[in-house]
């Protein structure tokens, strides 16, 4: 019998595999491709204070290997979280990860304090959006910002925290070493890498924003190369997540020091890619005669 189950800051996963946040909605519109029951956790879309519209259209744009997107975190605010999509989500055998993102640190603290009285397991705080008072800048591109962003979450929060690490930096390791020093109690990285495209018919860029996020097999690498930094510069689970597509993917990452992994892009081309992935990797073990996958975790030294 093998053991694929996980355990990241004492919330046990049945297994490693989960959405990436703003890929996988809050789990209703996949419901009728994935048995959400079979999955770690559903990681939810971005949930501020108040509902965002987002940034305006053209916002998505398919490049080589991947795709950008400027959705601007658009959604409908935490009021309309809690009352639709954590009851939908409850119906499965699965743990809810609700991933939080604010334009200041009060927004962060509001949406943080409001959960915690809801029955969500663990929160995902996305730091890479842009902090107003800062005059824009990511929360996640400065190790101070991120420090005292994470010590006024944690300060507020009744679960856990993950700290979603952007991967715009010059040192991702100091990033997560910042984190950890302000008390998360996990990170997730990589969120998406900053990319451009231009029409050459039109001669404009392919998105309203100009510049979007990267994310799909293109960023691959990148982010193994970070995940495999960080797992060796922390004592924090780690969520891997950037161009996951299959189970060897997956295993990349875990091999590299993921505790867990969230699959993205892929569940626009492939809405079952987290289903396959996740029995792939058992595939995996029976094949290799691991019996539990976390013998795998940062396996490769």
């Amino acid at each position: 019998m093998i053991d694929t189950r996980v355990n990241i800051a004492g919330v046990e996963l049945k297994n490693p595999v989960m959405t990436a946040s703003g890929t996988f909605g809050s789990g209703a519109e996949y419901s009728e491709f994935v048995d959400l029951s079979k999955l770690g956790a559903v990681v939810t879309k971005g949930v501020a204070n108040v509902p965002w519209p987002g940034n305006p259209t053209p916002r998505v744009a398919e490049v080589y290997g991947g795709m950008l997107n400027a959705i601007g975190l658009q959604n409908p605010g935490v009021d309309v979280f809690v009352e639709r999509d954590i009851p939908f989500l409850r119906q499965y055998d699965t743990k809810i990860i609700v991933n939080v993102c604010g334009r200041s640190t009060e927004d962060y603290c509001e949406v943080v304090e409001r959960l915690g009285s809801e029955d969500v397991d663990l929160l995902e705080i996305n730091i890479s959006c842009p902090n107003v008072k800062e005059g824009g800048i990511a929360f996640g591109q400065n190790p101070a910002s991120a420090e005292a962003i994470t010590k006024a979450v944690k300060r507020v929060a009744k679960q856990p925290v993950i700290m979603k690490l952007s991967p715009n930096v010059t040192d991702i390791a100091e990033m997560a070493k910042a984190v950890e020093a302000g008390g998360a109690d996990a990170v997730s990285l990589i969120n998406t890498l900053t990319g451009m495209k231009i029409d050459i018919h039109r001669r404009a860029f392919a998105l309203a924003n100009k510049t979007g996020g990267l994310s799909g097999p293109a960023v691959k690498p990148v982010a193994v190369r970070m995940v495999y930094q960080v797992a060796n510069a922390v004592k924090l689970p780690v969520i891997g997540m950037g161009g996951i597509a299959t189970a060897e993917d997956a295993l990349e990452f875990i091999l590299a020091g993921a505790t867990a992994v969230s699959v993205g892009t892929a569940n626009f081309f492939r809405p079952a890619a987290t289903i396959e992935i996740a029995e792939g990797i058992e595939e995996y073990m029976r094949k290799y005669k691991v019996d539990a996958v976390t013998e795998l975790i940062g396996a490769v030294r």
